[in-house]
């Protein structure tokens, strides 16, 4: 079977571990990159690889990664969707997911394309481990702890607000699902600490959540790209109470982000046109091979 031709919409951080991941996986071809703008100047890792600002310039394309800011890919998965092509993306508001899902289905379904959307690590691969112990202990109560680390989704918020000129909002879990968040910023000429914390603490990407805002003269000098989560879910299995689990993981994550979001990609073949978050797709279906040869591997 031919490979499928993927498209990398956006090269930030995801974007750039996306074209990683694609070039290291032998069912898929990387098509191009679609940028905002191409220049003579493009970062030298993109030699050989085709940028363009429009996607028919590539050609055939089978479905795109959407690596750009959450609050741009709402637009950009109806663009796409519109042109019949497959999406995937890690929306990564988690209050919004179930609107996005409803504005995108008849697009989606309409254009007999498929769209899997916050595909990241969360939501996204922890919304899979969500379910599963909900499975397992329909009654009881899931922790989600984050960090410490670096918190992506977050990070692009702070850079977006007036009078910052970069940031790096860091998450550090307090237990039972709390956290707090430290944002560090460098200000913009003119910007005050007191004006730019004001702004971000009323994003709703933080007013859920303690917030500290600090300024620093280098956001390189601190900058990790590393994170963690600890799930924890206590509950009863049946009549019996006390069941006890706990999922834990370290990652890089644009990294891991990008990874999902590929493995997803390969699952968009699977399924009839819609709209699907994660806990929707058979796990099987992230997988490259035969069906028959992974459930003789897996189970």
């Amino acid at each position: 079977m031919s490979p499928k031709r993927i498209a990398v919409v956006g090269y930030g951080n995801i974007g750039r571990h996306a074209i990683e991941a694609i070039q290291a996986s032998p069912d898929f071809a990387l098509a191009g990159v679609v940028r905002r703008a191409v220049s003579a100047n493009s970062p030298p890792e993109l030699a050989g690889i085709t940028q363009t600002t429009d996607v028919a310039t590539l050609g055939q394309v089978d479905v795109v990664l959407l690596c750009g800011p959450t609050r741009a890919i709402a637009d950009q998965a109806k663009h796409y969707l519109s042109l019949g092509i497959n999406t995937v993306d890690s929306f990564d508001i988690h209050p919004l997911v179930v609107q996005l899902r409803k504005d995108l289905m008849p697009v989606a379904q309409a254009n007999n394309a498929v769209s899997i959307i916050c595909a990241g690590w969360d939501p996204g691969s922890d919304s899979v481990i969500r379910t599963l112990l909900e499975a397992c202990a329909p009654r009881g109560l899931t922790y989600t702890g984050f960090g410490p680390g670096m918190s992506m989704g977050h990070t692009v918020a702070a850079k977006a607000i007036e009078g910052v000129a970069n940031a790096l909002s860091l998450t550090i879990p307090l237990g039972t699902g709390l956290h707090r968040r430290l944002v560090y910023v460098e200000l913009a000429p003119g910007a005050t600490l007191e004006e730019v914390t004001a702004k971000l603490t009323a994003d709703p990407y933080f007013s859920n959540d303690e917030t500290q805002v600090m300024a620093t003269n280098s956001i390189a000098a601190i900058a990790d790209m590393g994170h963690a989560v600890k799930l924890e879910r206590k509950g009863v299995a049946g009549k019996t109470d006390n069941q006890l689990f706990e999922f834990t993981m370290s990652i890089n994550g644009p990294a891991l982000t990008s990874q999902i979001m590929l493995s997803c990609a390969r699952a968009t073949f699977a399924q009839a046109p819609g709209v699907y978050t994660m806990p929707e797709i058979p796990p099987i279906d992230l997988l490259p091979g035969d069906r028959e040869s992974l459930i003789a591997k897996l189970v």
